[in-house]
């Protein structure tokens, strides 16, 4: 089941804050206002835009929502569960042989599991099984990495933006010296645009495709448990033997907590 991921949203705040009270801090509210200018965040915003449309294909592009919506997303995914999963597992298989774990499926919501199950349970070689899964999660990580390209290329393209915006602000400067009146504008279009091409990138673009390799690299972990879960399996490991082999997946502080509570019971 997927929440929200209040890291996410709270960051972005935070930075968004602390740039707001440094600004009215020192100039106040009128200072604050003076940094919102429409032109500076069309240009970089329909420039960063423009650049995706040229370097993605529309059909990746509409995406760019959902994909981003990933990183405000937390969806709990419990080794300890998986790893409690397939003890179970293995101890029915032992008893009952594996086609009774067909029964099981239902009560199974990880498709990746399930497809492991079903594998071993039509009896396919270990080596098959695992070259099946592993080249499904190589095709999770390409596409999760497609996604995540728009923003790191978003990020990319940013600075660049803001540097072109800061260049028109210069030039209309320079050709209306002789119109003090139209010097503010311009001054504000050149520096403005070059604010907004650093902040973009470092509060929001890059963060997020950060975020979005950080939760890839966790669901790529869990899946490589499961493999060695469905391998234990196939070869009818006993459950003991499966528990011991898929714990040292599990973070160092559950094995330690874990560790002390057999102590005690064993005490």
């Amino acid at each position: 089941m997927k929440k929200i991921d209040m890291l996410t949203p709270i960051g972005i705040l935070i930075g968004i804050s602390m740039v707001v009270f440094g600004v009215i801090s020192s100039g106040g509210m009128s200072g604050f206002l003076a940094f919102i200018d429409v032109p500076s965040i069309l240009i970089v915003l329909g420039g960063v835009f423009g650049t995706l449309c040229v370097s993605f294909p529309l059909k990746q592009l509409k995406n760019m929502g959902r994909v981003g919506k990933q990183a405000f997303q937390s969806k709990e995914i419990n080794v300890e569960e998986i790893v409690g999963t397939f003890v179970h597992l293995s101890e029915k298989a032992r008893r009952e042989g594996l086609l009774s774990l067909e029964a099981e499926l239902e009560q199974i919501d990880d498709s990746f599991v399930k497809k492991g199950i079903l594998l071993a349970i039509d009896g396919v070689e270990p080596e098959m099984i695992r070259e099946l899964l592993e080249a499904e999660i190589a095709a999770v990580e390409e596409r999760h990495a497609r996604g995540r390209s728009m923003f790191e290329k978003a990020g990319d393209y940013a600075p660049a933006w803001g540097m072109i915006g800061t260049l028109v602000g210069l030039v209309l400067m320079l050709k209306s010296l002789n119109t003090p009146s139209s010097l503010g504008p311009n001054m504000a279009i050149a520096l403005l645009t070059t604010f907004y091409g650093a902040l973009l990138p470092n509060l929001f673009f890059q963060p997020i495709a950060a975020k979005l390799a950080g939760k890839t690299e966790h669901e790529l972990f869990v899946k490589e448990v499961i493999i060695e879960g469905v391998i234990g399996l196939q070869a009818g490991q006993n459950s003991r033997f499966v528990q011991a082999k898929l714990k040292v997946f599990a973070p160092v502080e559950k094995r330690k907590l874990e560790e002390k509570r057999e102590h005690v019971r064993e005490a």
